[in-house]
């Protein structure tokens, strides 16, 4: 809506020229028309509104009130003293930074240093895309932290041996969650960011299918863990040629040494899948092949170290003693890596259905 002092010929012609009065039912108004008009008259005609000519600076107060009445989100741009009120009554004031004065730069939200209004889509294109990272690095952290609750609820809730120790614990959210999470947060502004619609102000991280695909990967998670620490003892059993019972399994879990392979095995998933799982809340609504295309070389460089100090950690002796971990075979290592990748697997094959469904 353009909200000017100029005369009505003048701002019609103008916004004509601009695109802004593009039908018969646009309208446009002086001053003096749209104080005639009750509040609820005006409301009733806000979607057509295009140009109100003569404005006075109660004039511009008046229209960003009558507009949140209407829920909607209202922005303001002005440069003058007058204009000050309105750009700080509105939910986003834009004020100019070389013709604009002192005082509404300081009441305004955005300040444009040079004076273009093609600015402000990339100043909503940039938010759009730091509001998208915090996203993905909270959803990312919250998913794969609730794996680990859910591990350790379980163990306790069935009657196992702790699959996680401690150290275990404290070195996954170490590496595991804080790279991948720094990774998330600076990765690249998504190039369709901007064909999205607007998000409502009150939405919440979870709106939109987040909170299924927190509680989801988080199981996803927490399943495979589970699978790495019990096939040691189930794989037991069998060589054994025992059938599988629940006193069997206890009695291979009991022996110290299947024990410490079982918790490797855990601890090696469970790190190395929220690494994967990463790579795929880079972008859920595209394949991972997308991501090297990406000039965010976080991403390998979290992967690659990430891995490095998860196969450090039981490979090399004096770590492996104090991380209380075992040595793995390269078969064992391969098993792993391919079980720590299913989060991926899975994200690459519902990119199509979150595509299709516009969720996150």
């Amino acid at each position: 809506v353009m909200i000017t002092g100029d005369r009505k010929e003048t701002a019609v012609a103008i916004a004509k020229e601009a695109g802004l009065l593009r039908s018969k039912s646009d309208v446009a108004l002086t001053s003096e028309e749209l104080n005639k008009m009750s509040d609820d008259e005006v409301k009733s005609i806000i979607p057509n509104l295009r140009v109100i000519a003569r404005a006075l600076p109660t004039d511009k107060s008046r229209m960003v009130r009558l507009a949140q009445e209407l829920n909607l989100v209202c922005g303001m741009t002005g440069d003058g003293v007058n204009d000050a009120p309105s750009l700080k009554a509105a939910d986003i004031g834009v004020a100019m930074g070389i013709t604009g004065t002192d005082v509404a730069k300081n009441s305004a939200d955005m300040v444009l240093t040079d004076d273009n209004f093609a600015s402000i889509e990339k100043a909503v294109e940039e938010g759009r895309g730091i509001y998208a990272n915090i996203k993905k690095s909270i959803l990312f952290l919250l998913s794969s932290n609730f794996g680990e609750v859910m591990t350790m609820f379980f163990a306790v809730l069935i009657g196992f041996p702790m699959p996680l120790l401690a150290i275990h614990i404290l070195w996954v959210n170490l590496i595991s969650d804080s790279l991948p999470a720094l990774a998330l947060g600076r990765d690249d502004i998504d190039p369709d960011n901007m064909k999205q619609k607007p998000r409502k102000a009150s939405e919440s991280l979870f709106a939109n299918g987040g909170f299924v695909f927190t509680i989801f990967y988080g199981f996803v998670i927490f399943f495979m863990t589970m699978c790495a620490f019990l096939i040691n003892p189930i794989s037991e059993m069998f060589e054994l040629s025992q059938s599988f019972s629940w006193k069997h399994l206890m009695q291979a879990l009991s022996d110290e040494e299947i024990l410490r392979h079982s918790q490797t095995f855990a601890f090696t998933t469970l790190g190395m899948s929220q690494l994967f799982h990463m790579l795929g809340m880079s972008n859920i609504k595209k394949s991972v092949f997308n991501l090297f295309k990406s000039k965010n070389w976080m991403f390998i460089v979290a992967l690659a170290i990430g891995i490095l100090l998860q196969v450090l950690v039981t490979e090399i002796p004096i770590l492996s003693d104090f991380f209380k971990t075992t040595r793995l075979s390269w078969y064992e290592w391969l098993w792993l890596l391919a079980l720590s990748s299913i989060p991926l697997i899975i994200h690459e094959i519902l990119v199509p259905f979150f595509k299709r469904k516009n969720l996150m």
